[in-house]
């Protein structure tokens, strides 16, 4: 068994999509990064990336190769759960915290799941938790978006 850590963050500019948990939420700005800047799957991928002790994302996806550009992270997700598989590890389950003060998104997390377990996690062995920040620091600023996660890995 092992527990990993991740995290992630990203500014929030106009003229990008919104893309959390593999979902696009309606909102006037979206996160700016190389990839489509999902920060729960980034989260996600850190935490699983650590517990097996391979690093970050970084190391696997660097933002200097051209080939990452645009990526669709629920893809990069799903190839982490594959790495997981590869060196004998199972994913048993994933605690996740999203930070941003709008949009509101409960109305999202049950289609975050449903959008996440297509990379090879069940839908039951994922939580989502939405927070603010109480107008403090610059998620609560307004000027980007935070997520945490953990995970616990399974030997196969």
């Amino acid at each position: 068994m092992r527990i990993g850590f991740g995290y992630d963050s990203h500014r929030l500019a106009k003229g990008r999509k919104l893309i959390i948990g593999g979902v696009e939420i309606p909102f006037e700005k979206g996160l700016t990064g190389h990839s489509d800047a999902d920060v729960l799957c980034h989260a996600i991928m850190d935490a699983i990336i650590g517990a097996l002790g391979l690093g970050d994302i970084g190391s696997h996806f660097p933002d200097s190769d051209p080939k990452w550009k645009n990526s669709v992270s629920v893809e990069l997700l799903k190839y982490i759960v594959e790495l997981a598989k590869v060196n004998g590890y199972s994913v048993t389950w994933v605690d996740t915290t999203v930070i941003t003060e709008k949009p509101r998104l409960l109305p999202y997390i049950d289609k975050m799941k449903e959008a996440l377990s297509e990379t090879g996690i069940p839908v039951g062995l994922i939580n989502i938790k939405a927070k603010t920040n109480e107008g403090m620091g610059f998620t609560g600023r307004g000027e980007g978006i935070a997520a945490y996660a953990v995970c616990l890995l399974g030997k196969i």
